[in-house]
């Protein structure tokens, strides 16, 4: 009885991913597809539970509850931590796909046939590397390790000498599988390359590499699905690794980078060199200054950025929000596809503070507004809204698409210093004739702008 209702089970649950996947592609649809997401990842658990091959579930309760208590305080990070939980979740999850691999190939050493041993040597190579390389992104994510990039001489043919090498040796394996010394050095090699990957790569591309690394997550469970012979996490695996390379694409194109750049880990070394130390004028001003202009603004865009979230201040800006709509000025806020730390960062941050979601305007759309807005009021953000990318050619960014806050008849950007954002480039916005500096934490400023408009 059991053994028929297992398949079934397993087709719910990839529908499920199919379904959730195709809701959260929209903002209105995105908490369904969260639930619907969930069901279905409960529905494979329980599939996966009923298996006939399981004997004994002492061990798997161990896990389970072992499971429960690192999975649980990771779920109650802050969602300004988003990024660091979601490069942890893609470690454990590639960890888990190589223990698998591990296991299999030890446990059927010399027996394995040859399409096996492929597929489960990719899932120990993807996931050996995709396991160092989400540490490391979650080590420069949560600033344990430096955000600047770390490069060094023949750095780019390092790493593909030792990726090619552990795909060579995969297939060596693939072709004689008595070749059992092979399999350490395919994974001391992958988890090298992990570690090599990321170490070149500043804070300001973590969007794409996170996005990478959840292709690469999702590539290496749907190879383990095929050595397992487990359809839904074929299933599974291929969403997460073409969605997730798909949106890499996406990511790359948002930030002008060649998608090849990325897979090698190169990118980041010319923005590190590319910091201005040349001293030019700027106006300031105090966040009474700003409240005043606001209040006799009629439309107003706001440009969240990476800075709204270290302070936290998502909240504080639904109260700006809510007070300018009171007295009647158009508000909307223009989100960029790579602002912040991950693909929808901003998104997430705003949503959590129940900003409409009719006022969450992509890039290419807000661009042709701000020409006649007002107030451009930008929040922590910096290498999306530099006119540098636009207008010179010798900049590092040039041709990257921006948000074109500069094009307000009035700029005001609440930022803790003048210096450079994470890509090291000085933003041309900062000393344009238009545009007033207001200094200092975020979420303070805008408390002191929301209490100045408020009269309190």
């Amino acid at each position: 009885m059991i053994d028929a209702i297992v398949p079934f089970i397993g087709l719910a649950a990839a529908v499920s991913f199919v379904l959730a996947l195709r809701w959260m592609s929209a903002v209105p649809t995105a908490r369904r597809g969260v639930l619907v997401g969930v069901a279905g990842m409960a529905l494979a658990v329980i599939g996966a539970l009923l298996r006939p091959e399981i004997i004994d579930y002492r061990f798997i309760g161990a896990a389970l509850v072992f499971g429960t208590v690192i999975g649980v305080p990771m779920a109650m990070m802050p969602m300004t931590a988003v990024p660091q939980r979601t490069a942890l979740s893609h470690s454990f999850g590639a960890l888990a796909a190589a223990l698998v691999g591990t296991a299999e190939f030890y446990l059927h050493a010399g027996s394995i046939d040859g399409g096996t041993m492929l597929a489960l040597g990719l899932e120990v190579l993807l996931g050996s590397l995709t396991f160092t390389a989400s540490l490391m992104a979650f080590g420069k994510l949560q600033e344990l390790l430096p955000q600047r990039p770390i490069t060094f001489r023949f750095q780019n043919y390092l790493n593909i000498s030792l990726i090619v090498t552990a795909v060579v040796c995969v297939l060596l394996l693939a072709i004689q599988p008595q070749w059992t010394f092979l399999f350490p050095v395919i994974v001391i090699l992958a988890l090298s390359f992990g570690i090599l990957f990321i170490i070149p790569i500043g804070g300001a591309d973590m969007p794409t590499v996170i996005s990478l690394l959840n292709s690469y997550a999702g590539l290496s469970a749907a190879a383990m699905g095929f050595v397992l012979g487990n359809t839904l996490l074929i299933v599974a695996g291929a969403l997460d690794g073409s969605s997730g390379f798909i949106l890499s694409m996406v990511m790359s194109k948002a930030m002008n980078r060649s998608f090849t750049n990325i897979l090698f880990g190169a990118f980041g070394q010319v923005q590190a060199k590319a910091a201005s130390t040349e001293a030019r004028p700027y106006r300031s001003a105090s966040p009474a200054d700003a409240a005043d202009i606001l209040k006799t603004a009629g439309k107003v865009v706001i440009v969240p950025g990476y800075g709204m979230a270290v302070a936290q201040a998502q909240h504080v800006v639904h109260e700006l929000y809510d007070l300018l709509m009171k007295e009647n000025i158009d508000v909307k806020f223009a989100i960029h596809p790579v602002a912040g730390r991950m693909p929808g960062h901003m998104n997430v941050l705003l949503a959590e503070a129940n900003i409409p979601y009719d006022r969450l305007i992509e890039m290419d759309e807000i661009n042709g507004e701000l020409p006649m807005t007002d107030v451009a009021l930008v929040i922590g953000a910096n290498d999306v809204t530099n006119p540098a990318a636009r207008k010179d050619p010798n900049s590092p960014i040039f041709g990257m698409p921006i948000i074109d806050v500069d094009k307000a008849q009035t700029v005001m950007v609440i930022k803790r210093s003048m210096a450079p954002g994470f890509s090291g480039i000085d933003n041309d916005l900062y000393y344009m004739d238009n545009t007033l500096m207001i200094f200092g934490d975020a979420k303070s400023v805008v408390q002191q702008i929301v209490k100045a408009i408020g009269g309190k």
